[in-house]
């Protein structure tokens, strides 16, 4: 691939770039079909802005239901007909009588499916209702987590597959909180998000441990826009909601969603 085409990607996003460049040279030479793993937002994007810089290459993306954030992406030759190939999306519903189930979070299913042995990749949106837990999983391997999944958290835990139409998807709850910032620097605001120093959030940022719309973002100088979305390793996920304009002593008024 021409070099000037990586100057578009982070570094740590090339691996992935020459990757999908191979699917979309397949598509297009070699009239392939590709189905991808789950791909986040940002991988998506990479994988839509690569094919358009080809005009026989169609891409479908497909996360199982209509907002889904992670979605599994069909790419193939402009003649063929994608529109109703399967995805490869199953539905994995989990439960438990233990009264602790209500208590666990996103990150407690993410973790616990991680910990059977498949990759992040396999996995889709997980909803977490009041009654269970919908998590979206690459239906070639959806079987063996229904088998292996038994805790989650030390809480133990039934599965069962569903059909897909079963899904009771499940909004993102945003926790909002108010912020006063000197400027809309990344490290600032990450900073006083989850309450850390500066110097805390300096050198997490700078090695690779924070993405800004899913894009890892090693300045820590970067200001932040509106709808941004970051997240942080090992703390979470907020998107920047608002700037709701200056105080009187020149500071910046914010309005932050955590996801929770």
């Amino acid at each position: 691939m021409a070099t000037d085409l990586y100057s578009h990607f982070h570094p740590d996003e090339h691996r992935f770039v020459d990757k999908a460049q191979e699917w979309i040279e397949r598509a297009a030479r070699h009239h392939a079909v590709k189905q991808t793993d789950f791909l986040d937002p940002r991988q998506g994007f990479i994988v839509q802005s690569l094919a358009n810089r080809y005009g026989d290459v169609q891409i479908r993306f497909d996360g199982g239901y209509e907002r889904a954030e992670r979605k599994r992406a069909i790419i193939a030759p402009l003649y063929r007909d994608i529109g109703s190939d399967d995805a490869g999306i199953g539905l994995l519903s989990v439960t438990s009588e233990d009264s602790r189930f209500e208590q666990l979070e996103h990150g407690d299913f993410l973790g616990a499916l991680l910990g059977v042995g498949i990759k992040r990749e396999k996995i889709g949106d997980i909803h977490v209702g009041d009654s269970g837990c919908h998590c979206l999983i690459a239906s070639e391997i959806i079987d063996y987590v229904h088998l292996n999944l038994q805790q989650v958290h030390r809480v133990h835990v039934l599965t069962e597959t569903l059909p897909l139409h079963h899904l009771q998807a499940v909004s993102q709850t945003l926790e909002e909180m108010n912020l006063s910032v000197a400027s809309l620097r990344l490290d600032g605001i990450v900073s006083d998000v989850y309450r850390l120093s500066r110097a805390k959030v300096l050198q997490p940022i700078k090695s690779g441990r924070c993405k800004v719309n899913w894009k890892p973002e090693e300045d820590p100088s970067k200001p932040l826009r509106e709808g941004d979305v970051v997240s942080f390793q090992g703390f979470g996920r907020f998107k920047l909601i608002e700037v709701e304009g200056e105080t009187k002593k020149g500071r910046i008024r914010l309005k932050i969603g955590k996801f929770v």
